[in-house]
């Protein structure tokens, strides 16, 4: 058993309250975006041999989204909430017109093929094992007619989790 099994996540909690940040690229060439949409679950194997994911969602408008699309490893950090106002900053400005991260303050650093940040209290890598659209006729119509009414529906990635770094 992987050790972050046994850890008690609460799933419902952390995408809608706490924010995270979705992460793709290397060290050397990476971004980042702010996302409140997400799950972590069981998928793809048979009782008690089933796969542990993160599954992310992402707008294509997203300068994140073509690293995820491009890399085979992401990353899902979580934050104490003092840092709140710098992921409210992060997911307003693109990465495509600034160094958003270093007007922040975080500190990048590799961990296991990924890139986190040194203030992240825990951090999901994850290795991508789906990336999808969401298809406009499998909507239902107050989400399509609702959020989709003037944006692109956002894509899926759903990752493995390869490794954890819980410093909570």
């Amino acid at each position: 058993m992987k050790e972050f099994e046994t850890k008690d996540y609460k799933v419902f909690d952390m995408f809608n309250n706490q924010w995270a940040l979705v992460t793709a690229g290397d060290i050397t060439h990476y971004n980042t975006c702010t996302i409140a949409w997400g799950s972590l679950g069981t998928i793809w194997g048979g009782p008690g041999r089933g796969r542990s994911i993160v599954t992310v969602y992402v707008n294509p408008d997203r300068y994140t989204w073509e690293f995820l699309k491009n890399s085979d490893t992401f990353t899902v950090e979580f934050f104490p909430e003092q840092y709140h106002q710098a992921l409210g900053y992060l997911g307003s400005r693109s990465g495509r017109d600034e160094d958003k991260v270093a007007a922040v303050g975080f500190t990048p650093k590799e961990v296991s093929g990924g890139v986190t940040f040194e203030e992240a209290n825990l951090t999901f890598v994850c290795h991508k094992l789906y990336a999808g659209e969401f298809r406009r006729e499998g909507l239902a119509d107050e989400i399509n007619n609702g959020i989709y009414k003037t944006w692109h529906p956002h894509w899926m990635f759903v990752g493995e989790i390869t490794a954890v770094e819980d410093l909570r």
